[in-house]
């Protein structure tokens, strides 16, 4: 079935991964016949012609041809779709932008590795979790974070966030040991629009020595780091941005309610 927008971009990087196997298109058209047959599914089968009109972006294949393309090209699957522009990295970001009406549970995806990394033994005793910072910074020495954890980020400008356990600035709103992500377009201090503390702009603040996660107010040059009222701790002043500088907007939070560990 001819797609509605054709590649041709798409088209010439996959002539490129078969002549890099120095493949013709006839023994493309070979190879799909054996898994068609093996899978005992025409879907699968990729004809000479119908190859060519792919490379020319004439069309655009179904999901079944695209399998077939990657399991001869020896190529993961979500590189063939990336070809396309389908990134599978971008599911669970969009998941949670087309926002359902109702409550419902998010399993886990079938088939694809569990989303974290492996971190070292050590890392209890090298990293300063009792502290608020960047994410990137705790794991820098390790290649990344924990990232089943965090929340998905929206663009290319957001950062991720970790607020310390000893940091209790906005509990219970936001609690010590949560993650959250931080939109770094969004700087400007808002002073009025909401109409309730839930509603209220968060902002993740960097300081000289250290970073911050709070409520923000800007009186003259004086940067004000306000607390929930329960958390019964004072405000915090600061020159701005001499002192302080806003890294962004928090636009999302991931944290733990609850204990995990079972009570006898």
């Amino acid at each position: 079935m001819p797609a509605s927008r054709p590649s041709a971009e798409a088209g010439r990087r996959l002539k490129a991964e078969r002549m890099r196997l120095r493949l013709s298109t006839r023994d493309v058209e070979r190879l799909s016949r054996k898994l068609a047959q093996e899978k005992k599914n025409q879907d699968f089968y990729l004809s000479h012609a119908w190859l060519t009109e792919i490379e020319n972006g004439e069309f655009t294949p179904g999901i079944y041809k695209l399998y077939s393309l990657s399991i001869i090209y020896k190529r993961g699957f979500d590189e063939i779709l990336a070809l396309f522009d389908i990134h599978l990295g971008d599911i669970r970001r969009e998941q949670m932008w087309l926002a359902l009406p109702r409550t419902h549970l998010i399993r886990e995806e079938q088939g694809t590795p569990p989303r974290t990394i492996e971190i070292p033994p050590e890392l209890r005793a090298t990293v300063q979790c009792e502290k608020t910072s960047l994410v990137t910074q705790m794991f820098s020495q390790y290649g990344g974070p924990p990232v089943s954890v965090l929340p998905p980020l929206d663009t290319s400008q957001s950062l991720h966030g970790y607020i310390g356990t000893k940091d209790f600035t906005l509990f219970p709103l936001i609690r010590p040991g949560s993650f959250v992500q931080i939109d770094t377009t969004q700087k400007k201090i808002m002073h009025a629009g909401w109409s309730n503390e839930f509603d209220r702009p968060i902002y993740f603040v960097e300081l000289r020595n250290g970073y911050a996660c709070a409520w923000c107010e800007l009186e003259d040059r004086k940067l004000l780091l306000v607390p929930c009222p329960q958390a019964r701790i004072p405000v915090r002043q600061f020159r701005f941005p001499d002192d302080a500088g806003i890294l962004g907007r928090v636009t999302a939070v991931s944290m733990r309610i609850a204990d995990t560990r079972n009570d006898d």
